[in-house]
């Protein structure tokens, strides 16, 4: 057992546990960054809370890109490294971290150039637009952090290494946590800069957790060799990296074109529409979220295991995780269920808010259950490199069938319509997924 990894031998619960515990408590923390972000927001009022909210799909957009980059990297790195080649894991992360960094740029311009237009499709309050175009400029632009951040976190999770991507996050998080009110309300004789001063708080915490993954990686890297000396740019293994990326990216992206899409419904509704579902957004991620760590925690073993031809293994870690990613979603639908007015007055929630939102997060959170197996899915393909059936999952689950419905439904229930099509949506999508497992997956164990 010396010479082996423990992603081969492992008990394959604790080893889960080990690998997703990590992340898990990096995302919920992240999680709590946002829902705390968006609590000192609607201190400003229900304006700057609304604008915050018409920025978040461009913030989604951003670490889509960036997640997407750093999954396809971790993906190949430990398939390789699970087929004993460290040489060629560090070429596909030097490969990526270019990646990383180039599209960085492009969010440059998106920031410089386009968030006035963008604010402009779904409102004409020229306060909204202002607190938008203060908050969007600062956190679409300034993304290279994230970036870099988020590259090396996934290099260490392929190795099997879940420890520093966790104080990654929670050191930029509470970075963030800590600046937010001081930079938004103006303490310890700082300037009170508003809306401002949550996105600049936001963009110190990404550069801080760059930093610290840099420091962490040239520390404790043990498997990977990272060199750009005579870099240059190999289209075939950028390729490779695209065909987990885009698809990983596409899916991740879902959420930014689905709340767009709706809170232009929602705006012919009342702000008040647009207000709450921004907030659901920010509370679904402290649900979300851990579950995410659990597929960065099965995503390596998956991938490690493929590349060992463990097959019975593979089964194990399936079942494992599948009962992980339903006990979260499940713990979640009950709390959304049943204290909805208690998480609506975090956010300081007007009477127009409240008498939306309380139905709206019981009908929403019956979501979260349902979707475990699409959610389960949409990983374990990724892991193995078959990027365009986890895209087919999450379009069904997040585009394909909720856009549509949601506007049938709206003409025929009411606003109550837009959230049931949530419901419907993960149920088609669970289907869908278990139609694949049982025509692809099944055919590797």
């Amino acid at each position: 057992m010396e010479n082996k990894n423990p992603m081969e031998y492992k008990k394959v619960f604790p080893l889960l546990m080990s690998m997703a515990i990590p992340p898990m408590i990096s995302m919920l923390i992240q999680s709590l960054y946002n829902i705390i972000d968006s609590i000192f927001v609607s201190q400003l009022g229900e304006e700057a809370l609304t604008a915050v909210s018409l920025i978040y799909p461009l913030q989604n957009l951003s670490l889509a890109v960036s997640c997407g980059i750093g999954i396809a990297m971790n993906a190949f790195i430990a398939r390789h490294l699970g087929a004993k080649d460290d040489k060629k894991a560090s070429y596909y992360a030097t490969q990526g971290i270019v990646m990383s960094v180039a599209h960085s740029l492009l969010f440059l311009i998106i920031g410089l150039f386009l968030i006035r237009p963008f604010l402009n499709m779904f409102t004409t309050n020229t306060k909204v637009i202002e607190y938008g175009m203060q908050y969007g400029i600062i956190v679409v632009s300034l993304v290279i952090g994230q970036f870099i951040h988020l590259a090396i976190e996934k290099m260490f999770q392929a190795t099997g290494n879940m420890m520093m991507p966790m104080l990654m996050q929670i050191f930029g998080a509470v970075i963030n946590i800590i600046l937010d009110p001081i930079l938004i309300f103006g303490y310890f004789g700082l300037p009170a800069l508003g809306v401002s001063g949550a996105a600049i708080a936001t963009v110190i915490g990404q550069f801080s957790a760059a930093i610290l993954a840099v420091v962490l990686f040239k520390r404790y890297n043990t498997h990977l060799h990272i060199s750009f000396k005579g870099l240059k740019i190999d289209f075939r293994v950028m390729s490779q990296l695209y065909s987990v990326a885009v698809p990983s990216t596409v899916m991740m992206c879902l959420p930014s074109i689905l709340v767009s899409l709706l809170n232009g419904m929602l705006a012919t509704i009342s702000q008040s529409a647009v207000a709450f579902f921004g907030v659901y957004y920010k509370l679904q991620t402290f649900i979300y979220m851990p579950t995410t760590g659990v597929v960065q925690g099965m995503r390596p073993l998956m991938s490690y295991n493929y590349g060992a031809h463990l097959k019975e293994r593979m089964h194990q870690i399936l079942k494992v995780s599948g009962l992980a990613i339903a006990t979260i979603l499940g713990l979640g639908t009950l709390l959304f269920f049943m204290i909805p007015d208690i998480l609506l007055s975090l956010f300081n929630a007007s009477k127009g808010m409240l008498e939306i939102g309380q139905t709206g997060l019981r009908i929403l959170s019956i979501s979260f259950v349902v979707s475990s197996f699409g959610v389960l899915m949409s990983g374990v393909f990724e892991s193995l490199g078959m990027g365009k059936y986890s895209l087919i999952v999450s379009l069904l689950r997040q585009l394909v069938i909720t856009v549509p419905l949601a506007y049938l439904l709206l003409q025929i229930m009411g606003i109550e319509g837009i959230w049931l099509s949530f419901v419907i949506a993960e149920l088609i999508a669970s289907m869908g997924a278990y139609i694949f497992y049982c025509k692809k997956f099944k055919v590797l164990l």
